[in-house]
């Protein structure tokens, strides 16, 4: 979108990769109608593609984090977008809370019934049963200060639930600094499985469940190719998302993981 070039710095003791230089006004990259995440609109076949799979993800997601929550019923979405999410646990007799601070987001979600808040301080004094994260954690500028704060509002035995990409996938090593999830700089923080688990710990969460995500694969090799070759390539995309899902049946390393993570009683 820019055409700004920037470096990945490899953060040897966490195990992860940082985009440098850090972007002074990082809300003016969010500025594209081609950010999906913020918006409903499914104008191109991708649209519409990337749509249909957010709908089927809504039924996986609720059931994830249904499985591994025993309290009240609460629970806060961080990045909630535009809310859909959000909307369908609620529809399922759950207490919401949601933060989006990108305009355009908030106010599609506000047409949806759902009032979110600008920033997490913004929350009131309360915990939560469960935190969501849904592909976020790698956008938020100040990382162990969000992390305290995320963990501060989480009760005693609660659950915290974060998507993020996994640059040690195989359609990473594919597509290198062609690969779709590295979004500089959008996203900031680039995590291994390695990264998750030292960042948490000194939280006191430990990961109880790492997941894959399956779709992520096809989807960000198809942009990827985009991005390669000027084409989608949809063969292609197809071929190296379907590679990259059966190595990480081996590996362990998907092009996106799900952590689930308790905090100690």
């Amino acid at each position: 979108m820019s055409k700004e070039t920037f470096e990945l710095l490899y953060d040897d003791e966490l195990d992860m990769l940082v985009t440098h230089p850090r972007p002074i006004n990082l809300s003016r990259y969010y500025e594209s109608e081609n950010y999906i995440s913020h918006t409903d609109q499914a104008k191109s076949f991708t649209d519409r593609l990337y749509q249909k799979v957010k709908g089927i993800n809504l039924k996986s997601k609720f059931h994830l984090v249904k499985k591994y929550t025993n309290g009240e019923k609460t629970l806060l979405d961080i990045g909630a977008g535009t809310g859909d999410f959000l909307l369908y646990v609620k529809r399922r007799g759950w207490k919401v809370q949601g933060v989006e601070p990108n305009p355009a987001a908030n106010r599609l979600a506000s047409e949806k019934g759902l009032q979110l808040k600008k920033d997490l301080k913004e929350i009131e004094a309360r915990k939560f049963d469960v935190i969501t994260l849904w592909h976020v954690l790698e956008h938020l500028p100040e990382l162990e200060e969000s992390l305290s704060a995320l963990c501060d509002k989480l009760k005693e035995g609660g659950t915290l639930v974060i998507a993020v990409p996994n640059f040690k996938s195989f359609d990473a090593n594919y597509y290198k600094t062609f690969w779709a999830a590295y979004d500089v700089p959008r996203h900031l923080w680039h995590f291994s499985k390695t990264a998750i688990e030292k960042l948490f710990s000194k939280q006191q969460m430990q990961v109880v469940k790492t997941k894959p995500m399956w779709f992520d694969a096809f989807y960000v090799s198809l942009l990827s190719e985009k991005y390669k070759t000027g084409h989608k390539n949809w063969f292609k995309a197809l071929a190296i998302g379907l590679w990259s899902n059966t190595k990480g049946m081996f590996s362990k390393e998907h092009s996106s993981h799900i952590y689930i993570l308790k905090k100690a009683k």
